[in-house]
């Protein structure tokens, strides 16, 4: 990027500016007479030109407090741009998907994925789509996050004709569900976004011991702030509790009948779940065939003790019911739990991550003991990415400062280049504000460009200034006696004056 910046600023600078100049400047009169040279610098905007150099150069002061005051400015204007991590890609594509309870038969999603293909159908915008039922699409873009197969978990890839489209399909697709549409699961459109895979942009990772619940009650602290800041469908990435059957065996009775929990727990297994018994071809496909024990109660189910006896389970054990979570997720080996969702269209997740790290700021200083509150998303990615910006911020520096030193031979002359730098900041702040656009790792590298582009021209003005102190004194004497011809309007040059010791 920064080599492109600066081939395009040289393209400009060369061909482009010296052409225009080239056709424009006037050389000779419609009589073909050449024309006095030093004419067409003194027309009326030229000399309000001197007069405003002529008035900076006399008081230098004043002119480094207007640029120090304006560089000021644009920092401050700086805290009113909006902060984005990466820019939305302009690709057609749109993902819609559809999350159940998590332990949902495929038959369900299923069902959810042709409701959702009925209201795509008619859509004149949209191209083509393509279903995944049960896992996610390939990986056909380098951002695209992966997801772990799921039989809860139903994707459509929607491909509209153009970007505007695709703003019209995805705001059909939420009012559609704002209606009562795919009600059955969490319905998610999302957009290809530019930089590395996030799954979503705002989020918070509570990493804390083995306590499950103590761990889901904390995280459910900084996602009642997202619901309340304008976070999009804030949830917890362990999903809701699923009901289940917890079975206490009575150890006593088991080995009075021979049984051991081991054996129980195996034969319960294979009548509750499942077991291949056969395998069957069909056409190039082969089926293996289960066999599950129908049952209406656990209870009910028998086990064969030593002598081959059947055993009712509730001789031996009791069931009992519970709630407990599907997926226990992990990092680094200790239980995580993230709380996620998307900013509102008219928020930057980095800004809707920072007012909900500072509001939380209370839970962050005095954490539990042995749980830490981090802060993830495209936030932490794009402060990756800055990091290894920065890291090669003191050689550039030091690259620069030699260059400069051995170009321009003297400190003064480097400390005034080297200060024009950061003046791209003015009005890369104003032109953001003006436009509404977000700072992100693009525009900082713009931004890096602009600097360097800064700091070369300050080392031709450099160029230009020093061999015209000589000079100059004399040129601006001979320029300023010359006078206009009242009669004919020609210019007429000054007197030869004498030469002083």
């Amino acid at each position: 990027m920064v080599g492109v910046a600066l081939v395009a600023s040289w393209l400009v600078a060369a061909p482009f500016t010296c052409y225009p100049t080239y056709r424009l400047v006037p050389r000779r009169d419609r009589g073909g007479e050449t024309r006095d040279e030093q004419a067409i610098y003194w027309t009326r905007f030229c000399r309000g030109l001197r007069r405003m150099l002529k008035f900076c150069v006399a008081r230098p002061l004043v002119v480094v407090a207007a640029a120090v005051a304006a560089l000021a400015l644009g920092l401050f204007q700086f805290g009113q741009v909006q902060q984005q991590a990466f820019p939305r890609s302009e690709r057609p594509e749109l993902f819609l998907e559809m999350r159940l309870t998590q332990g949902s038969a495929i038959q369900a999603s299923k069902k959810v994925a042709a409701e959702a293909e009925q209201l795509l159908a008619e859509d004149p915008d949209i191209v083509s789509y393509a279903t995944y039922i049960g896992r996610s699409s390939p990986r056909f873009w380098l951002g695209l996050p992966p997801v772990q197969p799921n039989e809860a978990l139903a994707q459509i890839v929607v491909v509209a004709k153009d970007v505007d489209a695709r703003e019209r399909v995805k705001a059909d697709i939420e009012a559609a569900v704002a209606g009562g549409a795919l009600s059955a699961a969490r319905v998610r459109v999302d957009r290809f976004n530019c930089g590395p895979a996030v799954s979503f942009p705002v989020q918070f990772r509570v990493v804390g011991a083995a306590n499950r619940q103590s761990t889901r009650h904390r995280r459910a602290h900084p996602r009642h702030h997202a619901r309340r800041r304008g976070g999009v469908d804030p949830h917890l990435n362990w999903g809701k509790k699923m009901p289940s059957l917890r079975r206490e065996i009575d150890q006593a009775r088991a080995r009075a009948l021979g049984l051991t929990p081991q054996g129980i727990a195996q034969t319960l297994q294979i009548l509750i779940g499942r077991a291949t018994v056969a395998t069957i071809r069909a056409g190039e496909e082969r089926v293996d065939v289960v066999a599950r024990a129908a049952l209406d109660r656990l209870e009910d189910l028998t086990v064969v003790a030593h002598d081959g006896v059947a055993v009712p389970v509730r001789e031996i054990a009791r069931v009992d019911g519970a709630d407990e979570n599907p997926i226990i997720w992990r990092r680094d080996r200790r239980v995580v739990m993230i709380a996620q969702g998307d900013a509102a269209p008219d928020a930057q997740a980095p800004d809707l991550s920072n007012a909900l790290w500072s509001k939380i700021g209370s839970v962050r200083a005095s954490p539990p003991p042995s749980y830490r509150l981090e802060m993830g998303g495209t936030i932490e990615e794009s402060q990756k990415g800055n990091s290894s910006i920065y890291a090669l911020f003191p050689l550039m520096a030091v690259a620069m400062l030699t260059f400069l030193m051995l170009r321009l031979e003297g400190f003064s002359r480097l400390a005034i280049v080297f200060s024009t730098a950061p003046l791209g900041v003015i009005g890369a702040s104003i032109a953001l504000n003006l436009a509404h656009k977000p700072f992100g790792f693009v525009a900082l590298l713009g931004l890096i460009s602009l600097a360097g582009m800064a700091a070369r021209k300050g080392v031709i003005l450099v160029d230009l200034i020093e061999p015209t102190r000589a000079t100059g004194a004399q040129a601006d004497a001979r320029q300023s006696s010359s006078r206009r011809c009242a009669g004919c309007g020609r210019w007429r040059s000054p007197p030869q004056q004498p030469s002083w010791r």
